[in-house]
């Protein structure tokens, strides 16, 4: 079954220059192809409605910040079990419970700036994908 989930790099990943790296993991996977791909810097409005499930956790304030601070890149990645695939490619969020190979566990450092989201259901994709790339069909 043909999927597609929204991923983005982080504005992490962006300033250490790791899109070529991540991309190209993305790219490599058999089946698996980029249909949209733009770098932007989030807006207030768009992170709320990205996040605003976690809205009032301490870590919302933080991350909403983190999310702001520099450009990101957003893309839709689509193929054969790909919102599962590109969460496994990503790796757990703390870098040293993932393993080696994932990108958190081959560059991340930190918990909170952890390079990459993923989608991690078909209902969250969907919802993403609209808020992120609205001209999709």
């Amino acid at each position: 079954m043909t999927q597609r989930t929204l991923v983005l790099l982080k504005p992490d990943a962006v300033r250490r220059g790791l899109i070529g790296e991540i991309v190209g993991r993305i790219e490599r996977k058999a089946g698996w192809r980029i249909t949209a791909l733009e770098m932007r810097t989030l807006d207030g409005d768009t992170l709320e409605a990205h996040y605003g499930e976690h809205k009032g956790r301490p870590f919302y304030e933080p991350l909403v910040e983190f999310m702001a601070s520099g450009p990101v890149v957003a893309l839709v990645a689509e193929g054969e079990r790909v919102i599962e695939g590109v969460r496994a490619l990503a790796g757990p969020t703390d870098p040293i419970a993932a393993a080696p190979g994932s990108v958190r566990g081959d560059f991340g450092t930190i918990t909170r700036e952890n390079l990459i989201h993923a989608s991690d259901s078909q209902e969250s994709a969907e919802r993403e994908l609209k808020l992120f790339f609205p001209g999709l069909s």
